[in-house]
């Protein structure tokens, strides 16, 4: 069975999907993406998404080629003909196609590309063992805020965490924690969650978002702030998160443990509460 994609105003199999080589997403890496997870068909989130989806348009300076209806309709609709329960949506906007130029074009259309993935999330092993990771600096970009499709400095510092065997590279800007390579990060020091300040130099994440919600509701006391390498490695915990991996912990980086070199105690609370808001909340309609 092919999966449908949908571009520029149809929806069509993804074979018969095609992009003109002068489109700026493919010269210049000139757009925006958004991940939107689905649960039982439901998107989670999704004004949180589409508000983000705005912010990173915004900050590129690209008028949204959609209003809220029209996006909640094509993601919908997105969903519906997809055979999975679970999806991962991905929209992909572009500035469109123009002579190569760096200047803004003048009445351009954007390109529009949307699909679906089935969502997985990590194997149980992964919960019960955690994960192991790597640090280094952050010398990416001064927009992270921004959702860019030009990902090349990810790419490299992810890549980092291959090389090693890790799960993920842990980034640090002048020192200071920052967040990872396509994930959030938290620690936990006596009890508390330690969290970096959403600014231009971490992604606004939306699971971000939700464990600090689930932390508050549940009397888990939380500091946003900055910290350093030096008091990341003397953590009780480190976590990551993500829509895709959810919640996971940090158990050595590295090569030398977090804690007693498994997953913590708040971190299983968290696990549990961030599962049971997923089969309570996520799993009906937004």
């Amino acid at each position: 069975m092919s999966q449908t994609v949908f571009l520029n105003g149809a929806f069509l199999p993804i074979e018969q999907a095609s992009v003109p080589v002068l489109d700026r997403g493919f010269i210049f890496g000139d757009g925006v993406y958004e991940l939107i997870p689905v649960y039982s068909r439901h998107p989670f989130r999704l004004d949180e998404h589409l508000q983000r989806l705005q912010h990173s348009l915004d900050g590129i300076r690209l008028p949204n080629p959609y209003t809220y209806e029209e996006w909640t309709r094509l993601i919908r609709e997105l969903i519906r003909v997809e055979p999975h329960d679970d999806q991962s949506i991905y929209l992909h906007i572009t500035r469109g196609v123009a002579k190569r130029d760096h200047p803004f074009p003048a009445g351009v259309t954007p390109t529009v590309f949307m699909m679906s993935n089935p969502l997985t999330t990590p194997p149980v092993q992964l919960v019960e063992q955690g994960v192991d990771a790597i640090s280094a600096e952050d010398n990416r970009w001064g927009r992270c805020d921004i959702k860019a499709i030009s990902l090349l400095p990810n790419i490299l510092l992810r890549q980092l965490a291959v090389d090693a065997g890790v799960n993920e590279t842990i980034l640090f800007r002048d020192g200071i924690l920052t967040e990872g390579t396509a994930t959030n990060v938290f620690a936990v020091e006596n009890g508390v969650i330690l969290a970096p300040p959403k600014d231009h130099h971490m992604l606004p994440g939306i699971t971000y978002d939700l464990v600090l919600e689930l932390a508050h509701a549940n009397g888990i006391p939380v500091e946003i702030g900055k910290f350093d390498l030096e008091r990341i490695r003397k953590a009780d915990e480190l976590w990551l998160c993500s829509s895709t991996r959810e919640v996971l912990a940090i158990t050595r980086l590295d090569g030398q443990p977090i804690g007693n070199g498994q997953p913590g105690p708040l971190f299983r609370n968290m696990y549990a509460l961030y599962q049971d808001y997923k089969n309570r909340i996520m799993r009906t309609p937004s």
